[in-house]
């Protein structure tokens, strides 16, 4: 799937001279985190949302002021201007991230994940030719996940063919078990190996109990013996 298969193509827009509480409430009676600012012409010139919002003057949000010598140690003047006009901006224009990362229509799902996750994004506007055509937000990655079917497969498989699935599972993860140290009997998959971390267990469990046909998982995994120092 690409992102115009699962973007928001009704966008909830903000201009940039739109009041702090009239963003707000936009953002409140749509239920959304952050949308686009557009300009007179319609471009994308910035973003707006819940974290641009969060530090305000009018309900006592603001950043608890610390001592001048501990200002000027920590924060440069730019930085402190920076803070001062979110916490105090009358209109979106103020307090919008100017950054604006786009995406386009065709961009598979993959690599929309790994750039919200990456760059930390709630949300990216979706542009074709520089025209904004939809919203794709965290959310959206979600309900697109819900709405794939697990797979079922209802084809029996006999023990050899379980092992060699799970151990072509876990082929090339540096957590991975070996081929003997995969077993499967009557369904029942036993996992032998040592092991560094709950993490590293886990992520084996996950493996085997993927491969349609394993009954079950059972554990024979040891951590490494730690040697005292003397």
């Amino acid at each position: 799937m690409h992102a115009q298969d699962i973007m928001t193509a009704s966008v909830i827009t903000a201009t940039p001279d739109m009041t702090i509480h009239e963003a707000a409430t936009l953002l409140v009676e749509n239920h959304i985190g952050s949308m686009p600012v557009v300009d007179e012409n319609g471009q994308v010139v910035g973003i707006v949302g819940e974290r641009d919002l969060l530090h305000r003057v009018e309900n006592g949000t603001c950043h608890r002021k610390r001592q001048w010598w501990l200002e000027l140690l920590l924060s440069s003047p730019r930085a402190q201007a920076a803070r001062y006009m979110k916490e105090h901006g009358r209109v979106v224009g103020d307090v919008m991230c100017e950054e604006v990362i786009s995406i386009s229509g065709d961009m598979p799902l993959q690599q929309i994940a790994d750039l919200m996750e990456r760059r930390r994004l709630d949300s990216v506007p979706v542009l074709k030719s520089g025209t904004l055509i939809g919203n794709l937000s965290r959310s959206n990655l979600i309900r697109a996940l819900a709405r794939v079917a697990p797979v079922v497969e209802l084809a029996s498989r006999d023990d050899a063919s379980l092992r060699e699935a799970i151990v072509r599972t876990m082929h090339g993860q540096s957590w991975g078990l070996p081929k003997n140290g995969v077993r499967v009997k009557d369904g029942v998959a036993h996992l032998c190996g040592v092991i560094e971390s709950v993490e590293e267990k886990r992520a084996i469990r996950i493996a085997a109990e993927s491969v349609p046909g394993v009954k079950r998982v059972e554990y024979h995994l040891e951590y490494p013996n730690v040697i005292p120092a003397l």
